[in-house]
């Protein structure tokens, strides 16, 4: 005899021989959609627009990476690193695309305040050839990559877990007023925390609820310390910035390649700033050493995951929702389509694996897939052709940036949030389209503003719930149809004016918890209105629907020929057990006041639930394939019942 665990060892070998190749291959194409677009690119026509797309790209991800990590409070290389080992996976397992993944602003943001809660500033000075840690770095500057790559590799999971639990069919609650909104508040806490380096002023760390109005109180408190010649600088490249993008986008069309002004700016700053020495002869803050090459992989510190959760899940939810609206745009824009939980698999792999790589959390980011729009790449080749040159920068380039000012930096990641602040301009739309979507971008805003981005998006999805909540049971469920849009074969005005007494009403909307009482009242409403009941039973009719019960004399029944109401189910896409109840009550009490009730075009789904649900012992048939089928049933009856009188008489 076979015991318990030898038999269950035995289903489970089966269940794998029973696996076939075809089954495994189509998981790995459904999982790995490189495996789809790759055998199909069409070298011919893609490689060159791809290819000088990859170049531009790899000159927005060098400068980003930079800014983006200091913006998360880690040394600039890992910023580097950022740009490229993201990149990879999300071109192995996504499906935008024209998404750009890699360092992004908002989750940088999220992840500092893990890292500067955990390992408190210091007098940081990038410039500092510290060779006491791994590449040459402080053992500072690693504990903070530490705790950086510890929020990247959680938030990665939740992402994964969310994959597993398929709840990319939940992102419906992300509304386009909320993702706007809490994006633009974002992008508002990103140019803040950058106050500091256009400036040139010494700052501390400050963050938590309402951090965003202490920064700017600090500056003003201490506006005596602004450093004039960073102040100019970041003045003279933010023009600089602005007015060469705002020309290549005007004549993006007549000019096949965009002048790269990030790495000008670069290159022409860096060697002002070392043949001017302004680091030491004005005190102008720059990044520093770049150590050269990749390091070896290196596990993230496990023992601080406990303490960076609510981190790791701002990173996991707004990164998420950020780029998933890019990946969708971009599939709406060029016609193909985009698996919601396939994201998160590809985001969160995307954040798990180089988190092994000190990385800090990555994200598609909205400038980066302008840049692919507007230089006409066509797949994730060109993301893969900018990770080529970000190695080229990393292994040769990286040490030359010692000299970049910290000013120009910070040029970059403001004139870089263009986009995301622009989307004010949304806020004229909504008002125009529907006040309550104006009303909740505006406090989504503050709320992102006042604490955190996360913050203000779960509170912009508890907005849309609410408003779903209070709305949906006040929308219109039923219409009552006229009988001359109807077809069907009865022309004899004898058959027309029998029919009178046939009312067709149309279900609109699912019939749920949330609005099976408005059901129940739009449906009295249209039997008041058009008097369905005969004289003896009208005021009972009535009762039954307003009370449940009647106070008063008995009333008989009629022998006068009964009304029928048709309830045509096409519309009543799903349903739950509180609105089969209700059905099954306006069936009951429809039928105790000589009222015939016939459901047409019900899904099988329907019938089955009402049937289970009892009280349906009529003799004749309840549902019917079709409005004239449930009409044709009604004639056939009368014309039964009018035959069966005369052979009486």
């Amino acid at each position: 005899m076979m015991t318990g665990a030898k038999r269950k060892r035995s289903r489970v070998w089966r269940k794998i021989q029973a696996v076939r190749f075809e089954d495994i291959k189509a998981w790995c194409m459904r999982r790995l959609p490189i495996l789809k677009w790759v055998p199909l690119y069409n070298w011919k026509e893609n490689l060159v627009p791809d290819t000088v797309s990859g170049m531009m790209l790899a000159i927005q991800q060098v400068t980003q990476g930079l800014a983006f990590a200091v913006l998360s409070s880690v040394h600039p290389v890992f910023g580097l690193y950022g740009s490229f080992f993201p990149v990879i996976i999300y071109a192995i397992f996504g499906m935008g695309r024209h998404v750009a993944t890699g360092t992004f602003a908002l989750t940088s943001l999220i992840s500092a305040n893990a890292v500067e809660r955990l390992v408190p500033s210091v007098t940081i000075n990038f410039t500092a050839n510290n060779n006491s840690g791994v590449l040459g770095l402080s053992e500072f500057e690693m504990q903070r990559i530490g705790v950086a790559a510890a929020v990247s590799f959680l938030g990665g999971i939740i992402q994964v877990a969310m994959f597993v639990l398929q709840l990319g069919s939940a992102t419906f609650l992300l509304t386009e007023p909320v993702i706007s909104a809490m994006t633009t508040g974002a992008a508002t806490h990103v140019v803040t925390s950058q106050v500091k380096y256009l400036l040139g002023m010494k700052m501390p760390y400050i963050s938590g609820p309402l951090a965003f109005f202490h920064i700017y109180a600090y500056v003003f408190e201490n506006i005596r310390s602004v450093q004039l010649e960073a102040l100019l600088l970041s003045l003279l490249s933010i023009v600089v910035l602005v007015l060469v993008k705002e020309l290549n986008e005007k004549f993006h069309r007549n000019i096949k390649v965009v002048l790269p002004i990030d790495l000008l700016l670069i290159i022409a700053t860096s060697i002002a700033c070392y043949y001017a020495d302004m680091e030491y002869i004005y005190g102008i803050e720059v990044v520093g050493n770049i150590p050269k090459g990749l390091p070896s992989p290196k596990a993230p510190p496990m023992s601080v995951l406990p303490e960076v959760v609510t981190e790791a899940f701002g990173v996991a939810l707004v990164g998420y929702v950020a780029s998933l609206s890019l990946a969708q745009g971009s599939a709406k824009k060029y016609k193909y389509t985009v698996d919601d939980n396939q994201e998160f698999l590809a985001h969160g792999l995307s954040n798990v694996i180089p988190s092994f790589f000190f990385c800090i959390p990555s994200a598609a980011a909205m400038g980066r897939t302008a840049l692919l729009y507007s230089t006409g790449a066509k797949t994730q080749v060109a993301c893969l052709i900018s990770c080529v040159l970000i190695l080229v920068v990393i292994y040769t380039i990286g040490p030359l940036l010692y000299w970049l000012p910290m000013c120009v930096l910070a040029s970059i990641i403001v004139v870089g949030l263009k986009g995301m602040l622009m989307q004010f301009r949304d806020l004229k739309k909504y008002w125009n389209v529907d006040k309550i979507d104006w009303s909740i971008w505006v406090s989504t805003y503050v709320f992102t503003i006042c604490f955190a981005a996360n913050v203000g998006l779960l509170y912009g999805v508890a907005c849309t719930i609410a408003i779903v909540i209070f709305r949906f049971p006040r929308a219109k469920t039923l219409n009552l149809k006229n009988m001359k849009e109807v077809e069907y074969k009865y022309k004899a005005e004898d058959n027309y004016e029998s029919l009178k007494q046939v009312k067709i009403v149309s279900v609109n909307s699912p019939l749920v918890f949330l609005n099976a009482r408005k059901f129940h009242a739009d449906l009295l409403k249209i039997i008041q209105k058009n008097g369905m009941n005969s004289q003896c039973e009208q005021n009972t009719l009535l009762c039954s629907f307003s009370n449940g019960s009647c106070h008063g004399e008995l009333v008989q029944p009629c022998h006068s020929e009964r009304c029928v109401l048709i309830l045509d189910c096409s519309g009543l896409n799903f349903f739950d057990y509180t609105g089969v109840s209700m059905l099954l009550q306006i069936y009951v009490d429809c039928k105790n006041r000589y009222i015939d009730v016939l459901l047409a075009h019900c899904k099988g789904s329907l019938i089955k639930a009402m049937q289970y649900g009892g009280n349906l012992d009529s003799e004749n048939p309840v549902f019917f394939e079709s409005i004239s089928s449930a009409i044709d049933a009604i004639q056939i009856h009368r014309n039964y019942s009018k035959f069966s009188e005369q052979s009486e008489v």
